[in-house]
């Protein structure tokens, strides 16, 4: 972790770290519009069981790096719920179902 030596350093690299958050989730969200692709049925879209084994990793890892898991889980369950949305909407484009 760097140390930095003043307010706007620390506030530049909080800048570096937002726009690598906001790559890191463009990435996510094509490959989740891939996945639409290999499921049959809105239900395999939906993937309860891979949610929440998703919830648990991230906040277990959450809590390894001392970030409050609760903000981790608020903060994916947005993420994932939009893009499970995103992925219904793909999969419906595609004539799967």
């Amino acid at each position: 972790m760097q140390k930095c030596d003043s307010l706007q350093e620390v506030r530049d690299e909080i800048d570096k770290v937002d726009y690598a958050l906001v790559e890191l989730i463009s990435q996510r969200s094509h490959l989740v519009r891939q996945a639409a692709s290999f499921k049959n049925s809105i239900d395999e879209v939906k993937a309860d069981n891979r949610i929440e084994a998703i919830m648990q990793r991230v906040r277990k890892k959450g809590i390894e790096l001392n970030i409050n898991p609760n903000m981790l889980s608020e903060l994916f369950t947005i993420m994932i719920n939009e893009m499970v949305e995103t992925e219904i909407a793909e999969f419906r484009n595609s004539g799967s179902f």
